[in-house]
């Protein structure tokens, strides 16, 4: 393989493997690249001849054969820039990337796409997530496209639209009373005996680098220039893990220099465990009192690392309430962008930064809107079955 894990914390290399995900030091094992080789192929004279999907990036992915990529056409979203908006507020230039325009109507197409590929490779048949919505909604569709058996288990509360999404592509698919990690200890609980691959954030290697995919398009589609700032809606944040790694394979490849972005993470008030482990409080929010959104995880799968990217990168992590979310949404509507809750969250939080003066009148901004309006339409009523744990679920199988 021209891949291997390297750990975050202790730097150990190890084989790459299915379902390794922590070092012996505990540590996020990340994935990393024999980038001389892959830049035999992979040029940037190359890229431009290549199909228009995440895929053109296939030498910095972790799958040997691509006879088992499991594509649906995610990638290569559009990097729109919002001129109206820039010459009203004090900065420089401001663009948004558009990953509403993914097959599934959100960013998560991407991780699962890697996801369910290096899994093909290594015979999965049967594959289970625990998410908040669009990861689940995503993981049924690629699923059905590789001819995979899927199991979603989601917050009871979450958007009955992508719940709903989750049937329509063939998902088992159970609403769970808590929180997206009581959703995860059903599929932890349940693994050895169902015989569950599972999917959920950085409990597998794939996701992380399909979202790495986001940094590599960004720095393509801006002519291999990075932005000063990147403002992203976070809530596990493998989006955050996946493109500060692309930018620093990037850096080593000679493809950019200079300065990474500043990356900032932007969370809801009443689950905002980043802002509070960048203010030096530790450990998941006791209390969540927040939408049920993709942002919406009490205690993120490696939260360390995270505030390790953002100081390295400069950044910061801002909360916003529920409230500035929905009239972000409404902002952004009007400049011809349907945001989800998380994407109109970035909106809201550069308006903090900016009341701030944390961002200058001459830098450049991405906003990151990662999922589409509509898949957040209110609904009342719903039909599918309700659990509080694995021995819950096991009762109402046929």
């Amino acid at each position: 393989m021209d891949f291997w894990f390297r750990c975050c914390v202790c730097s150990a290399q190890t084989p790459f493997g299915l379902r390794e995900t922590k070092c012996a030091c505990g540590g996020t094992l990340l994935v990393e690249y024999d980038l001389e080789r892959a830049a035999r192929d992979m040029t940037k004279a190359a890229l431009r001849a290549r199909p228009a999907s995440m895929w053109r990036y296939a030498e910095l992915l972790p799958v040997s054969n691509p006879e088992f990529i499991v594509s649906l056409g995610e990638g290569w979203t559009p990097l729109l820039r919002l001129d109206a908006a820039e010459r009203a507020l004090p900065l420089g230039k401001l663009w948004v990337k558009r990953e509403e325009q993914n097959p599934t109507g959100s960013f998560k197409a991407r991780g699962m796409s890697v996801a369910l590929s290096v899994a093909r490779e290594h015979g999965v048949r049967k594959v289970a997530v625990n998410s908040n919505g669009n990861a689940a909604s995503a993981l049924a569709a690629y699923a059905a496209r590789a001819g995979m058996e899927a199991y979603a288990f989601l917050p009871k509360d979450c958007p009955w639209m992508i719940a709903e999404e989750c049937v329509h592509y063939g998902a088992r698919t159970t609403l769970v009373d808590g929180f997206i990690h009581d959703a995860g200890k059903i599929i932890l609980d349940g693994k050895a005996e169902q015989g569950w691959h599972h999917v959920g954030t950085l409990r597998e290697p794939g996701r992380a680098e399909g979202k790495k995919t986001m940094g590599l398009e960004l720095a393509e589609q801006l002519g291999w220039k990075l932005p000063d700032v990147i403002v992203y809606p976070t809530g596990g944040g493998s989006g955050i893990i996946g493109m500060w790694s692309a930018f620093r394979q990037l850096r080593e490849l000679g493809w950019i220099d200079g300065k990474l972005p500043r990356i900032v993470a932007v969370q809801e008030t009443g689950c905002a465990p980043i802002v509070r482990a960048m203010s030096g409080r530790s450990g998941p929010e006791a209390a969540v009192d927040s939408t049920p959104t993709g942002m919406r995880v009490p205690n993120p799968p490696d939260g360390q690392l995270l505030v390790r990217i953002l100081r390295e990168t400069g950044g910061t992590a801002v909360e916003v309430s529920a409230d500035d979310i929905r009239s972000a949404q409404t902002v952004m509507g009007k400049l011809g962008v349907s945001s989800s809750p998380e994407g109109a969250a970035t909106w809201a939080g550069l308006a903090v930064l900016l009341d701030r003066g944390w961002i200058g009148p001459d830098e450049e901004v991405v906003l990151f809107n990662t999922s589409h309006a509509m898949k957040y339409w209110p609904k009342d009523g719903r039909s599918l079955p309700e659990v509080r744990s694995y021995e819950d679920w096991k009762k109402i199988q046929p």
